[in-house]
C-alpha cells in the first residue's frame, strides 16, 4: 500500500503492516489472533504471521498463554516515553517557560497535584529588575489558589471530587460545594482561571491547562502578575495572558496533546 505524502516514491511493505496491526490492536484491548488480523486487514495469514512473529520477538506485542490472542506490550508505551518529552513535564516545559517570562516579562510557576495540593516542580523569574514569583518546591492549597482551581476544573469529575475532600481535610476550611462547581464549570469555559491574589496585593494570577498525550490535565501554568505603579510597564495583563495561553499550549503539544478528537 502506498503512502501519499512526503517522498511517496519510497515503500516499505513490511513496515507498513507492522505498524496497521498497531493500529488494528488498539481498538481490540481484549487481543486478536492472527487469523482474525488478517481478516480485519485483508491480508494472508502468511504475511500477518511473520510480521507478528518478529513483534513477538523484539517484545512488542505479548501473546496470551490462555488463548493465543496477540496484544501491544508496555514496550511501545515505555519507548514512546523515553523517546519524547512526555517523560519529563519540567524538560517539556523548560524552553516554553524560559521564552515566556522574556516575552511577558513576568515570572511564571508551573503547578502539579501532589496528594491533595498542589506543588510548584518549576519556575522562571521574570529577568527584569522587579517581578514575584513563587519558591520551588512550595505547597499551593488546590482550593483557593488560582492553578489549584485550573488543575481541579481540567480533572475528571471522579478525581476532582476525591481531590476536593483531601483538599478540604488539608485546609480544614468548610467550603461551598455548589459554588464551587459553578467556579468550575466557569473555568472550563473559559478555558484558564484570573483571579486577584488573596495573599499578595498588586498581584493577579493567571494560570491555563496543560494536557498530556491522554488528554488529561497534568500541570497548571502560571503568572503572578505583578502590576507596577510607576507606568514602566511595557506589557499589561491582557497581552501576558496571550502569551501564558500560547505557552501552555506550547507545552501540551510538546507533551504529545491533540485537541482533534
Amino acid at each position: 500500500m502506498m503512502r501519499t505524502g512526503p517522498k511517496a516514491s519510497y515503500a516499505a511493505p513490511a513496515v507498513e503492516k507492522a505498524f496497521e496491526v498497531l493500529e488494528l490492536l488498539t481498538n481490540h484491548p481484549g487481543g486478536a489472533l492472527i487469523s482474525e488480523m488478517a481478516v480485519l486487514m485483508n491480508r494472508s495469514i502468511g504475511e500477518i504471521f511473520r510480521i507478528v512473529i518478529v513483534m513477538e520477538k523484539l517484545g512488542y506485542l505479548h501473546k496470551s498463554p490462555r488463548d493465543d490472542r496477540y496484544s501491544v506490550s508496555y514496550k511501545l508505551l515505555d519507548l514512546a516515553f523515553r523517546a519524547t518529552p512526555a517523560q519529563d513535564l519540567v524538560a517539556a516545559a523548560t524552553s516554553a517557560m524560559r521564552k515566556l517570562v522574556i516575552d511577558a516579562e513576568q515570572s511564571c510557576h508551573l503547578v502539579v497535584i501532589n496528594e491533595g495540593a498542589g506543588l510548584v516542580i518549576a519556575r522562571e523569574q521574570n529577568p527584569g529588575t522587579r517581578g514575584f514569583s513563587l519558591r520551588l518546591g512550595a505547597e499551593v492549597d488546590l482550593l483557593t489558589s488560582c492553578s489549584g482551581a485550573v488543575l481541579l476544573a481540567f480533572s475528571p469529575d471522579d478525581l476532582r471530587d476525591s481531590l476536593v475532600k483531601q483538599a478540604t481535610a488539608l485546609s480544614g476550611c468548610v467550603i461551598d460545594q455548589e459554588e464551587l462547581e459553578k467556579r468550575f464549570i466557569s473555568i472550563q469555559k473559559r478555558g484558564h482561571e484570573q483571579r486577584k491574589s488573596f495573599i499578595t496585593r498588586g498581584v493577579t494570577d493567571l494560570s491555563y491547562p496543560i494536557f498530556g498525550f491522554d488528554r488529561k490535565v497534568v500541570a497548571a501554568l502560571t503568572i503572578p502578575f505583578l502590576e507596577l505603579i510607576n507606568g514602566s510597564q511595557r506589557v499589561d495583563i491582557g497581552v501576558a495572558k496571550q502569551y501564558l495561553r500560547d505557552a501552555a499550549a506550547d507545552i501540551s503539544n510538546m507533551l504529545g496533546y491533540s485537541d482533534v478528537s
